[in-house]
């Protein structure tokens, strides 16, 4: 066996494709939001607690590392949701041209963005 044999291109010779990179942020966007469902549960938890410990929460809080992650958070949770109900009409056999799933992507982004920036300015 000759160890100088080529390697399979394997992911790097394919084109990416519009409907696959939605597939994937909206796979990334579900563990994310679990993982922000796991702060939520500790930020109740610490509410029933009592003010003492709910103090440590709101130091955490009021740091910006943690704004930034939660517009993050919010933009996946609107992403998620959106690209869920495209999925939901894809399973009726509606949009399913190519037309319309360009269309239907770039609308997701747009009412996501738009979600997203009004929750955080109201």
């Amino acid at each position: 066996m000759s160890k100088n044999r080529p390697l399979s291109p394997h992911l790097s010779i394919h084109k990416k494709n519009f409907t696959a990179v939605f597939s994937i942020f909206h796979r990334f966007t579900g563990i994310g939001l679990s993982f922000g469902s796991i702060l939520i549960v500790v930020w109740i938890g610490l509410l029933s607690l009592g003010p003492m410990y709910f103090s440590f929460y709101e130091k955490f809080i009021s740091n910006l590392l943690f704004k930034i992650i939660l517009f993050f958070w919010t933009l996946g949770m609107f992403y998620h949701l959106f690209n869920g109900i495209r999925y939901l009409y894809w399973s009726f056999g509606l949009g399913m041209s190519l037309k319309h799933v360009h269309l239907s992507g770039y609308i997701v982004i747009f009412l996501s963005i738009i979600f997203t920036f009004s929750i955080w300015y109201f």
